[in-house]
C-alpha cells in the first residue's frame, strides 16, 4: 500500500490574481499566495487587530513623508508569491502602486498568535529569499518582537543572518528609519 501524498498544484501570481478577479474566492476569504500555495490567513482576533494598528501607527511616525505603511495589503514578491503581511513599509506614496503591488518593501511585519511557526519558517524564508532587508514578527502571546536582518542564501536555504529577540522593555529601530526607535511595549496590546 502506498502512503504517498496526492500531488498538489502550485499557482502563479497571474493565475491567483485571475481567480481573485473572477471572484472565485468569497470577499471574506482570507487567503494569500506563498511559494505557489494558497494559505488561509490567521483569523482577525481583537488583540491581533489592535497590534496591527499599534505597529502601523508607530511605523508611520518613524518613517514619515516619502514612505507608505500598508496594512494587510499584497506584496508582489516573485512569480509565485503574493503575501499579505500585517504591515509593510514601502518607498513612495500609495499612488505609486496603483498599477502593481510593491515588490521591494524595506520592512515587513507579521503579527502572530497561532501561526508563529509558519511566520518563523515559510514567511521568514520567503522574505529572505526576496531580499527584504528587515522582517519583524510580533509574538503577541510571548510578548516579544523578533527582528530578522541581513537576508542571504537562495531557495530553501534563504534565511536572515541576524536575529534578535526584544522584550517589552527594549527599543526597536527600523534599519530604514534609524533615527527613530519604538518601545516594544508600545507595539503590544
Amino acid at each position: 500500500m502506498s502512503h504517498e501524498s496526492p500531488p498538489t498544484r502550485r499557482w502563479t501570481r497571474i493565475e491567483y490574481e485571475r481567480m481573485v478577479e473572477r471572484e472565485i474566492f468569497r470577499p471574506d476569504d482570507r487567503i494569500e499566495l506563498v511559494d505557489g500555495h494558497l494559505f488561509v490567513k490567521e483569523p482577525p482576533h481583537p488583540s491581533h487587530a489592535t497590534t496591527v494598528q499599534l505597529v502601523a501607527e508607530a511605523l508611520r511616525g518613524a518613517f514619515g513623508a516619502g514612505w507608505t505603511v500598508r496594512t494587510g495589503l499584497p506584496l508582489g514578491l516573485d512569480d509565485v508569491s503574493e503575501p499579505e503581511p500585517d504591515v509593510a513599509v514601502v518607498r513612495g506614496s500609495p499612488r505609486d502602486y496603483a498599477a502593481d503591488h510593491p515588490s521591494q518593501p524595506v520592512l515587513v511585519v507579521e503579527v502572530s498568535h497561532s501561526r508563529l511557526r509558519f511566520d518563523r519558517t515559510r514567511k521568514r524564508q520567503l522574505y529572505a529569499r526576496n531580499g527584504v532587508p528587515e522582517y519583524w514578527i510580533v509574538d503577541v502571546n510571548g510578548r516579544v518582537l523578533q527582528v530578522f536582518r541581513e537576508p542571504g542564501g537562495a531557495g530553501r536555504s534563504a534565511t536572515y543572518r541576524s536575529v534578535a529577540i526584544l522584550g517589552p522593555d527594549a527599543f526597536a529601530t527600523p534599519l530604514a528609519a534609524s533615527s527613530t526607535a519604538s518601545h516594544v511595549s508600545d507595539l503590544l496590546p
